[in-house]
């Protein structure tokens, strides 16, 4: 047996038994294991066959490690907040449209969960990640997770053989949510204001970690190639710009400019000349954008046909009524495909978990600069503004990519409410001069469990 292999197993045995313990070592082995993509890996190859699931396993441990820990969770009075809850409703009428609709058929899920048990299992470690996150400390181990699988994805983009590459495009990299090279970059994207965040706040030897990460991490975009992922990152440094703290404003400044010459330094004439074609005349879009512009037109017909959606999973099979050269096509446009499966009132939720997310966020900023102990300031201010900024850069790319069932999006849609509760335990520890979170009502005020 390799020796990878022997590590990787032996990582994975002692997250899993340390979550008993330790509920946030779950946590920490499922987030890693769900980035890298530990069964396509193959140093995996080897224990294949005996048929493990990780990621089930972490997520179980996880929950009786929860359950025997009880005592010790520091969530606060309040069992649900506002975004938790908006998340269940979600979750609710995902699987009421599976009712509206007819049964889901064809090859699209083949080997894969239905969306709404997928999502029934992600909703479910998101609450688990929201009750154990709760700390600046911890959500700083997040980020470093976030981190660190950014640099070894990057490092496999890297490394990747001639025949990982399909018509000059990087695919099949890290977790099967990531199999297409458009998913992947929009992650990777993603994942460089956290990068940014982690090398603020951190020492040199971290700073170097984050400096390497965002290398490999911007390479890797560039080797797959997404407009997608470009669109993304250019409304990410429009909000990194604005939203920028006052006391790291020049440093960021200073950052995104450095940033964006070694981006550009990586870059090739291919990617270049794809890149360019966002912003093209209807003489110059080549043929893949001008698919999507007939297949979003079709998605509207479907919708105004179904307006409360056709059911969760059915777009693949339905889409070829509309458009029947693009039988089988996904919309590439993550609220249209909210909108045709979910109905008006899928698309409603959903933007409200949005529009929540980003006033936690805002709310938790504007009280973390009244906290009087400067690292807990600085830590919550920074986290906050990173992963405001991260949501941004998905969001963007959404436009067209679909990411509507994609787990690293939910996971940033609830980590609002790990910093909303790091800052009430921040609070309720006498580190702030204020003595309570504004809305605190929703949210259950500042004590711990």
């Amino acid at each position: 047996m390799p020796i990878k292999t022997i590590l990787f197993l032996g990582a994975f045995l002692l997250l899993a038994a340390g979550a008993l313990f330790e509920p946030l070592l779950g946590v920490i082995g499922y987030m890693f294991n769900y980035i890298i993509g530990a069964t396509s890996q193959w140093w995996a190859e080897p224990i294949r066959y005996w048929g493990i699931r990780y990621s089930f396993i972490l997520a179980l441990a996880t929950a009786i490690g929860m359950l025997l820990n009880s005592r010790k969770l520091r969530y606060g009075r309040t069992f649900l907040l506002g975004q938790e809850k908006l998340l269940l409703v979600f979750l609710a009428v995902m699987w009421f449209s599976t009712l509206l609709g007819e049964p889901t058929v064809g090859t699209a899920y083949v080997g894969h969960d239905h969306p709404s048990l997928k999502m029934t299992k992600v909703i479910l470690f998101t609450l688990m990640l929201t009750h154990l996150v709760t700390t600046a400390r911890t959500v700083n181990l997040v980020f470093w997770v976030l981190t660190v699988g950014g640099l070894v994805l990057g490092l496999q983009a890297y490394g990747a053989p001639a025949s990982s590459f399909e018509e000059g495009r990087l695919e099949s990299i890290g977790s099967p949510d990531f199999a297409e090279a458009n998913f992947c970059a929009a992650y990777l994207a993603a994942t460089l204001p956290i990068i940014g965040v982690q090398f603020l706040r951190t020492g040199w030897l971290g700073k170097a970690v984050c400096l390497v990460s965002g290398v490999f991490v911007a390479n890797g975009i560039v080797l797959m190639r997404s407009r997608g992922a470009v669109v993304g990152l250019a409304a990410g440094v429009l909000a990194a710009l604005v939203m920028a703290p006052k006391r790291f404003r020049l440093a960021i400044l200073a950052g995104i400019i450095v940033a964006a010459a070694g981006g550009y330094y990586l870059t090739n004439p291919k990617f270049l000349e794809r890149a360019g074609t966002i912003s093209a005349t209807e003489e110059e879009r080549d043929a893949s954008a001008a698919s999507r512009l007939d297949i979003w037109s079709a998605s509207l017909a479907m919708w105004e046909g179904n307006p409360l959606g056709i059911g969760a999973g059915n777009f693949y099979q339905t889409i070829g009524r509309y458009l029947p050269q693009l039988e089988g096509r996904d919309t590439h446009n993550t609220y249209l495909k909210c909108l045709c499966e979910l109905g008006i009132q899928g698309i409603i939720i959903f933007a409200v978990v949005i529009v929540n997310a980003v006033l936690v966020l805002r709310r938790v900023t504007k009280q973390a600069q009244k906290l009087s102990r400067k690292g807990e300031h600085n830590a919550l201010l920074l986290q906050s503004y990173g992963l405001i900024v991260a949501i941004v850069v998905l969001l963007a790319a959404a436009l067209t990519i679909t990411f509507l069932y994609i787990e690293a999006l939910w996971w940033l849609l609830a980590m609002p409410v790990c910093l909303e509760r790091a800052l009430e335990n921040a609070i309720a520890e006498g580190k702030a001069t204020v003595p309570t979170l504004v809305g605190a009502g929703a949210s259950g005020g500042a004590s711990t469990t």
